[in-house]
């Protein structure tokens, strides 16, 4: 599998500080901008590719870094269906089941990362 090695990079190097970013933040450093649709459309790709990588490795999910700020600082969407797909996550819609999902993916990437 081919992920973007840019984006992974700055996944990464988030990880080990033990941060978060917005999209808005990390698509400008692969050349895309938030703004235009096929562009939104084009990060969401490129961190499903990382999530499958990651899984592969028995990594846990390295996007749920990446957040939309300002609105609900929540993953979008993708990273749901993702989990979803890989048998993480049993789809609820309850605000507080994904949150507490998220936040449990979060905690363990930066635990993860922050010790390699």
């Amino acid at each position: 599998m081919s992920i973007d090695e840019t984006l992974y990079e700055e996944l990464v190097r988030l990880a080990n500080e033990n941060k978060l970013a917005a999209y808005s933040e990390v698509a400008p450093l692969i050349g895309l901008d938030m703004s235009i649709d096929q562009d939104r459309d084009e990060i969401a790709r490129r961190l499903g590719d990382i999530v499958f990588y990651e899984h592969d490795y028995g990594r846990p999910m390295l996007t749920a870094l990446v957040v939309h700020y300002g609105n609900d600082n929540n993953p979008g969407e993708g990273f749901f269906s993702a989990a979803e797909k890989l048998g993480l996550y049993k789809g609820s819609r309850n605000p507080i089941d994904r949150l507490t999902f998220w936040a449990n993916q979060v905690r363990l990437v930066h635990n993860h990362w922050g010790s390699a």
